[in-house]
């Protein structure tokens, strides 16, 4: 008996039914403000997926500072790096990932780990002993 894996839907339609839309017809499905987002800016967002794909066949790695750019269905299973201010963060693109933003997926925070008090943080060891 095989497990089937089930298939990703977006508003009712499948990707592979998405990725032969053009980013223009994709933006009717997305939320107000992506579609508003993406209507303006699908010039920005073909551009991107252009160079992208010309970059893969090279066998470049796909490198971005663009973390506005939505992800559209023409970018699903691309390896893209994302900068998050420092470094660049690997980003596989998922189909989970459509209409969400590029920064999203690179956090620019990373977790503080705090370490014991240092000198002069606490009372008792403000003053030294003296030998």
């Amino acid at each position: 008996m095989e497990i089937q894996k089930k298939q990703y839907m977006y508003r009712g339609k499948s990707v592979e039914e998405l990725k032969e839309l053009e980013v223009r017809e994709f933006a009717k499905y997305l939320p107000s403000r992506q579609k508003r987002t993406v209507l303006r800016n699908f010039q920005v967002i073909e551009e991107f997926v252009k160079r992208a794909k010309t970059k893969l066949e090279k066998g470049k790695k796909i490198k971005t500072h663009s973390r506005d750019i939505i992800i559209v269905p023409q970018m699903i299973g691309m390896a893209i790096q994302v900068h998050n201010g420092k470094t660049f963060i690997p980003i596989q693109i998922e189909p989970e990932m459509l209409g969400h933003r590029l920064g999203e997926m690179s956090g620019t925070r990373s977790k503080v780990a705090h370490s014991k008090a240092g000198v002069g943080a606490t009372k008792g060891s403000k003053h030294k002993a003296k030998k």
